[in-house]
């Protein structure tokens, strides 16, 4: 007999952590709604010519690779003349062409290029996925987890870069979580690259201070040293981290370190013009942050980059981010659509709420009420009853057999049932019920049109 079990790094659900679950994808999908972004879905399996070469080197090193179906060898004795494989080498394409998508926004890009015709630009979306990462697991990183994406092409205009902004804010305001919305510019960092003479070294550069929250200063030093950068220009690389003061005081300040560099200006300009949208669009509640260490590894990203991290938690890792991306869609053939978008790390937003014991009691409500009774006469009595309520939207359940009455009260309090409804024969010739609230143990007699109205 084999043990059951679950790959690492993925996760089985409770009714209730489902509940929960559901609670943030509501709250996220209803502001996401609120602004004129649409749901679309898009395959679990893409293309691996769609995936491969979007996410940077450490990014097409997480990708979940299928092995083709069938005899994934057959292709190359085709190709060799063999039966023998063992007479000739092959690569892993020779064995898989499709991959489980690594994020929702590549695969959204290869979607608007497919349904270009069909779509009014500019284009504004939302999914609500689940995603894949051959990563190492451990708290807060999944090899599955859900991506909550909302993103809109066909405009360069710097009001949804702002416009994001306020969707990070008001999202997570509505779920009761305080948070940190650190934005940057990519342009600002090929400023910093141009700056310091390395402008062949951008991508260097960008994946080193990525990791800057993982490994620290040093390390993040040592990176770059290990990929070619001196130390003079690590120094120069330095000052930028160190500027301070107000979002207003660090643009200054980081203009003045750009020196020549007309491509970190521009982007300097693009942050200026997002906070001066946000201003007039009533500022945020949460506090918003210009970090100049935000690099967000990833290749397509072009202009403003978003990060969200919890305030309060002990888990200080990202539970939002995103960017624009000037021609994500060019790679599949349809040039010139610029786009910008962010995502939600809905378990780690799960995570956080659990640990800081925000998710209201609401949140988990299932059922509401259940039928119990002491024998046949008394459970047809209740059928049509159990009926009334959910026809009221009120989900109620009917105990499916006339047991001991402890046992049908212990069912109800294992599955956190707030009321249970007794009948029997008392109650079937008063037409009053036995209506108790499980918490508290009070119990009173109550009229079906009563209880209806207490329940909704």
């Amino acid at each position: 007999m084999v043990k059951p079990g679950i790959p690492s790094g993925t996760r089985d659900f409770s009714p209730e952590e489902v509940y929960k679950r559901q609670y943030i994808f509501n709250t996220i999908r209803s502001v996401f709604e609120k602004y004129g972004y649409a749901p679309i879905e898009t395959p679990t399996i893409e293309n691996l010519s769609t995936l491969e070469g979007k996410y940077g080197e450490e990014g097409d090193r997480l990708l979940f690779r299928i092995i083709n179906s069938g005899d994934p060898f057959q292709k190359i004795k085709e190709n060799h003349g063999s039966e023998k494989i063992s007479d000739f080498g092959f690569r892993i394409s020779d064995l898989t062409e499709k991959g489980l998508r690594y994020d929702l926004t590549v695969p959204f890009a290869r979607y608007v290029v497919m349904h270009q015709n069909e779509i009014t630009f500019p284009f504004k979306r939302y999914q609500i996925q689940p995603v894949f990462r051959a990563d190492r697991p451990q708290k807060g990183r999944y090899r599955e987890f859900f991506q909550c994406d909302a993103d809109v092409v066909g405009s360069d205009s710097l009001l949804f870069d702002a416009e994001f902004t306020q969707i990070y804010d008001e999202a997570f305001s509505k779920l009761g979580l305080g948070v940190q919305i650190k934005i940057n510019n990519r342009k600002v960092l090929q400023g910093i690259a141009e700056a310091c003479g390395a402008a062949d070294k951008f991508m260097d550069i960008t994946i080193a201070i990525d990791k800057l929250d993982k490994i620290g200063l040093q390390g993040v030093r040592q990176e770059l040293t290990n990929r070619g950068l001196s130390e003079s220009q690590i120094q120069k690389i330095e000052k930028f981290f160190s500027v301070t003061g107000s979002n207003e005081e660090k643009l200054s300040r980081t203009e003045e370190l750009l020196g020549g560099s007309e491509t970190g200006k521009k982007g300097c300009a693009e942050l200026k013009a997002m906070l001066e949208f946000l201003q007039l669009s009533g500022g945020t509640k949460n506090e918003l942050i210009i970090d100049f260490t935000l690099a967000r590894g990833l290749n397509y990203y072009t202009g403003v980059i978003y990060e969200v991290v919890s305030t309060g938690a002990s888990l200080k890792s990202s539970i939002g981010g995103g960017g624009r991306y000037d021609d994500l869609t060019g790679v599949f053939g349809l040039k010139g659509v610029s786009g910008v978008g962010i995502s939600f790390g809905a378990d780690r937003i799960y995570d956080v709420m659990e640990e800081l014991q925000l998710f209201p009691q609401s949140a988990s409500k299932g059922t509401q009420a259940l039928f119990c009774y002491f024998d046949e006469a008394s459970q047809k009595y209740c059928l049509p009853l159990v009926k009334k309520l959910r026809d009221e939207g009120i989900a109620a359940e009917i105990y499916p057999s006339a047991e001991k009455m402890k046992k049908q009260l212990k069912y109800a309090n294992d599955k956190a049932i707030p009321h249970v409804i007794v009948v029997g024969d008392n109650e079937m010739k008063s037409g009053k019920l036995a209506f108790k609230d499980m918490e508290s143990g009070e119990q009173t007699e109550k009229t079906i049109d009563e209880i209806v109205s207490i329940l909704k």
